[in-house]
């Protein structure tokens, strides 16, 4: 059967290709129907003399790995964002009208980001006569799953718009872009509309329903409680008072951003990402070691009259906001990151501890792994250079 739908999609793409060509009459539409043929079939394109090269792993199979990955926070934060929407509001809790109910929610935004995304990425590859990247398949999914469920899909046209104009389109496209684009994305949704962004009421469902009229629920995620926290209070305290004890931020069956709750979820994907040698436990394991190691020097500096964050226990760090979403999705980005193994760990090591600095020092601004991963990307070339250079000097000069 699925041999059969195949063989049925290719005869369907191969009538078609002739249209698409460099003398056809749709010629300006290549990149979109290569990027569409690319989407349902392996692109049949082979060199025509020898020696024939096959890569065990193209961009196309990279980046199906990269989705498979966000499947485990994905179906989760459908979950989450189902369940305190309906519970806020007092209704049924069983499986199936949660997840129904987060999918109402969640689909519209992942929806707008693809189409809006993929406009632009299909604009600049039509004027520019190359074809349409895979890598926004990843893009498009990741800026969904780091905002909160009830951010306007207005705001999200805008984010992924300025996301791959600004943040990877300006550059060269995939492969050129300094920063990475999704939190290009997000970091331009946050400063330019911070209200739906940050703040105590950042979670906020809103229903309409004949009987009950216009009902907003507003929850205050755990970043949110730790930055109103009083210097004398325990954050671990705070938390477990208001319901985010750690096995909580654990599981992440919390209020926040769409994926970037459960640490649970996020190193399943972690575990995937790993084992297929996409991502590198370097970066990984530099940044919980960089968060791990300011954690505990702020708690070594912590006194009654600084804020509650420094004296919170590190771990905490690792499990609370989008620390971990960050460090395993975002930080371990292949075209944002170094590509030598030192430069990899001290390139995670200062984004752990920036994070952690950000945090800390500013409890305007409690979540600082946006801010760390960008900071650190400006950063990316020197320690690739800088690495590389030394491992010159170290060969013996020829004779």
């Amino acid at each position: 059967m699925g041999r059969r739908i195949g063989k049925s999609l290719q005869a369907l793409f191969d009538r078609g290709r002739p249209y698409f060509e460099d003398k056809g009459r749709l010629s300006r539409l290549r990149p979109f129907y290569e990027a569409t043929e690319t989407f349902f079939l392996h692109p049949a394109i082979a060199p025509k003399n020898k020696p024939f090269v096959r890569d065990s792993l193209d961009l196309k199979r990279y980046m199906s790995i990269v989705l498979i990955a966000l499947m485990p926070p994905l179906i989760f934060g459908i979950y989450n964002t189902g369940f305190h929407a309906r519970n806020a509001a007092g209704l049924s809790t069983d499986f199936a009208a949660i997840f129904a109910e987060g999918l109402a929610i969640v689909l519209p935004i992942i929806i707008v980001s693809y189409a809006v995304g993929l406009f632009w990425e299909g604009l600049f590859a039509a004027i520019r006569r190359h074809p349409v990247s895979e890598g926004f398949l990843v893009t498009g999914l990741l800026f969904p799953l780091i905002l909160p469920p009830t951010i306007p899909l207005w705001q999200v046209a805008a984010g992924i718009t300025f996301g791959v104009v600004i943040g990877k389109e300006i550059f060269g496209g995939t492969g050129r872009n300094l920063f990475n684009p999704a939190l290009t994305a997000r970091a331009f949704v946050f400063f330019a509309y911070p209200v739906q962004m940050s703040g105590d009421e950042v979670w906020i469902a809103v229903r309409q329903s004949v009987e009950n009229g216009l009902n907003a629920i507003s929850g205050a995620t755990p970043l949110a409680l730790a930055a109103l926290a009083d210097p004398k209070e325990r954050i671990e305290a705070v938390f477990a008072d208001n319901g985010y004890a750690f096995q909580t931020l654990f599981f992440g069956n919390h209020t926040g951003s769409i994926g970037e709750t459960s640490a649970l979820c996020i190193l399943a994907g972690a575990v995937i990402l790993l084992i297929t040698g996409i991502a590198s436990y370097r970066i990984m394991a530099g940044a919980v070691l960089g968060a791990l190691a300011m954690g505990f020097v702020f708690n070594a500096l912590s006194s009654p009259d600084l804020p509650a964050w420094f004296s919170v226990n590190p771990v905490y760090h690792l499990v609370t906001g989008g620390f971990a979403f960050g460090v395993v999705y975002m930080a371990t980005d292949p075209v944002t990151a170094p590509g030598t193994d030192k430069s990899k760990w001290i390139y995670g090591f200062l984004i752990g501890a920036i994070a952690v600095m950000v945090r800390v020092v500013n409890p305007a601004f409690p979540e600082g792994v946006m801010l760390a991963i960008l900071f650190m990307n400006i950063f990316s070339p020197l320690l690739e250079y800088t690495e590389t250079r030394l491992r010159i000097r170290r060969r013996i000069p020829n004779v």
